[in-house]
């Protein structure tokens, strides 16, 4: 975990830098660094703040956030929802999103997981607990990633452009209240799992109302379509 706390060379540094500093964090770090060292954890150490390299904080104009990243082996690398190229099976969550992304823009359900392009193009793929031990979903709850991604959404949240908020099951709408609504397009959802998906999240209508909001400001929309490898 310290050479990622190095690793973040972009925008974001000077924008977290001071949470390193704090006494949460240093017990984060013991935590997880002891986890790592006894346990199989998710994603690999080196991708924890994969979202935050791939989306710097100048570029961010949608931000997604989830849970917790997936707990089963070869998924979770840094993106939340993402999975790498060559992991053919498609999480369940993940499909629901395609799903979703199909009945709202016509989208095809791609033979992939990967979701770098929407990372590339200003989507920040963040989750609440960027950690999580094998086959343990939340299990590095409540040890002081909250903190860390509140800040990460309070620097998003000072942005000078006006972003879209996705807000995707309970822990992510812990966060509402350090959102500002008035200047920024927020919106709710249950979680894309199998378990709420079909409580609220199918039929969201989110990727169309964030490429509304997002055209509204003079943005470019994003384009949410997945290309088959």
């Amino acid at each position: 975990m310290a050479k990622q706390v190095a690793a973040i060379q972009n925008d974001w540094l000077p924008a977290l830098q001071a949470e390193f500093k704090k006494p949460y964090y240093a017990e984060l770090y013991h935590f997880v660094e002891q986890e790592y060292r006894t346990e199989r954890v998710f994603p690999p150490a080196d991708r924890i703040f994969e979202a935050l390299e791939l989306t710097p904080l100048e570029k961010v104009r949608v931000v997604i956030l989830g849970q917790d990243p997936y707990h089963e082996p070869n998924q979770a690398h840094g993106l939340a929802f993402s999975v790498l190229p060559e992991q053919r099976v498609i999480p369940p969550s993940l499909k629901n999103i395609y799903r979703e992304l199909h009945e709202e823009l016509g989208c095809y359900i791609p033979n992939n997981g990967y979701l770098k392009k929407w990372a590339e193009q200003g989507v920040l793929l963040l989750n609440t607990v960027l950690t999580v031990r094998a086959h343990a979903a939340f299990s590095h709850r409540g040890k002081g990633w909250e903190q860390f991604t509140d800040a990460i959404l309070r620097a998003a949240n000072s942005s000078n452009q006006r972003l879209v908020f996705l807000l995707w099951g309970r822990p992510a709408q812990e966060k509402l209240p350090m959102i500002d609504r008035e200047k920024h397009l927020v919106l709710t959802s249950p979680h894309p799992s199998p378990l709420s998906a079909s409580r609220g999240f199918f039929g969201c209508g989110h990727f169309q109302r964030a490429n509304d909001f997002l055209r509204s400001v003079g943005e470019e929309p994003i384009d949410w379509q997945i290309e088959n490898i």
